[in-house]
């Protein structure tokens, strides 16, 4: 696991010794960041929020890339102290913050005043129903508005709809046994600062 682009590129990853955290593999991180760049341009500026966060790998590609800001959620302490150690590593620790605390709890908290995100990764355990979960509560959350792509990342196995309320898969995309979502909001509001 590396770093691919930006100011950290290169920069081996530390990786769990345990299958309970599942890194998105590079192949798939390659051509997602490769998808958004040719959506969106450059990434500075950006704000991002990563769920389920793992080992940090998405969210700190985005600020290798030039985001501003990362936002790091995931419920499990080992797993926070690993995103920690990463964002060391990748010397990107003063433009992050990380945050022990289950999806959903995290989303309700983020909701009383955190500005909008550019950029909302989701890429929690694979078959446990948590990505479609998610994705209804993102699309009543004011956390994402007209300026904002969600990116859920998710087992070809599962049958996870296009379309949440206001929040819209625009592309699908399919790498082996993982299905990438991009989803945008449908009715175009105030856009991220």
């Amino acid at each position: 696991m590396r770093v691919i682009a930006g100011s950290a590129r290169g920069r081996q990853l530390t990786a769990p010794k345990n299958m309970r955290v599942r890194p998105t593999a590079d192949r798939v991180k390659e051509a997602l960041f490769s998808i958004l760049v040719s959506r969106l341009g450059d990434l500075t500026g950006m704000r991002v929020l990563d769920l389920f966060a793992g080992t940090g790998n998405l969210g700190i590609e985005a600020l290798s890339r030039g985001a501003e800001f990362a936002l790091f959620v995931d419920a499990h302490r080992e797993s926070a102290e690993l995103v920690r150690k990463n964002l060391e590593l990748t010397r990107l620790a003063e433009h992050a913050r990380v945050v022990v605390q289950e999806a959903a709890a995290a989303l309700k908290w983020l909701s009383r005043g955190e500005p909008p995100f550019h950029l909302v990764f989701l890429d929690p355990p694979y078959g446990e129903g948590h990505t479609q979960r998610l994705l209804e509560l993102l699309a009543q959350s004011p956390v994402v508005d007209g300026g904002t792509t969600v990116i859920a990342e998710f087992s070809v196995k599962e049958d996870v709809p296009t379309r949440f309320g206001r929040l819209k898969e625009s592309e699908r995309r399919i790498y082996g046994d993982t299905a990438l979502s991009f989803l945008t909001i449908t009715d175009r509001g105030e856009t991220c600062p």
